[in-house]
């Protein structure tokens, strides 16, 4: 166990963290990783782009057309 934790702690950085999830119970662990990972994207900082008027018409059209399949 000594060597397993030096080395979460040798190699984990800021920029590339480990996370050590328990998995004893695969409801639980699943959770763990979702909250990582929504975690981890909330800190990037990112937005979705604003598509332009023509761009929405575009996808307007492109959603109208999806749903018309069946």
């Amino acid at each position: 166990m000594t060597a397993y934790e030096e080395m979460i702690q040798h190699t984990a950085t800021p920029h590339a963290p480990w996370y050590v999830v328990p998995a004893d119970h695969k409801w639980f662990a699943r959770l763990v990783v979702a909250a990582a990972l929504v975690e981890t994207l909330r800190g990037l900082g990112v937005d979705y782009p604003t598509p332009d008027p023509a761009r929405r018409r575009e996808l307007a059209k492109i959603k109208a057309a999806l749903e018309r399949v069946k």
